[in-house]
């Protein structure tokens, strides 16, 4: 917990409630059901809230935005973003319904209301978002080909609506298509070394007129 403190300087009496009782819900629901690693379990903190709050460095999402997570797993990056972002409207996707329930319950253990799940496949949403947030579920084009038609045209932010996708290692083969595609290191933000080769890559969606 103290990890975050370190990089999230102006959490409220709330969020750092909701962030403290990650651990024990993940991990109570962790012997029912196993959404995260044991290893992981442990250092639920680094490896899980702190990869997902990478994306809140990038991006800080205003009141009032809708930011749907894909293939959310056990929640992640959604349920750390919900807390941050207490004003911007969640919704988190999953096609395996073992992992809705346990995001469901974690929502609900921590009292958030900006939260809904779907359980099913991204392709059958048929809503639209300002952004698009995902932990390495797919490679690029084929996330891409998953959500299109699902970006909202109105933009309310300072980069442009579109993906977010937490990935790491060399992207280069990956993201040759895409030259719009920026690509923020995790390192420029925290110094664990967990986050060496971790990154951000932000996806802008084109639009024709």
């Amino acid at each position: 917990m103290d990890i975050l403190l370190k990089y999230f300087t102006d959490l409220t009496e709330t969020q750092k409630e909701q962030f403290s009782k990650l651990q024990d819900l993940y991990k109570d629901w962790n012997l029912k059901i196993n959404v995260v690693s044991r290893k992981d379990i442990d250092e639920l903190y680094l490896r899980h809230v702190l990869h997902s709050l990478g994306i809140a460095k990038v991006m800080p999402f205003k009141p009032g935005s809708k930011v749907m997570d894909v293939g959310t797993g056990g929640g992640f990056p959604g349920i750390p973003l919900a807390i941050l972002f207490p004003e911007t409207q969640f919704h988190l996707v999953d096609s395996i319904g073992k992992k809705i329930k346990v995001v469901n319950e974690v929502a609900e253990g921590l009292g958030l209301e900006n939260v809904r799940t779907t359980h099913g496949r991204v392709e059958e949403v048929k809503d639209t978002y300002d952004f698009i947030v995902s932990r390495a579920v797919a490679q690029m084009e084929t996330f891409v080909r998953w959500t299109k038609g699902k970006i909202a045209k109105k933009q309310n932010h300072d980069l442009k609506n579109g993906i977010l996708y937490l990935k790491g290692g060399d992207l280069t083969e990956e993201l040759q298509k895409y030259t719009s595609a920026t690509i923020y290191d995790l390192p420029n933000y925290f110094d664990e070394p967990f986050f060496e080769t971790k990154k951000v890559v932000h996806l802008g969606m084109k639009f024709k007129g």
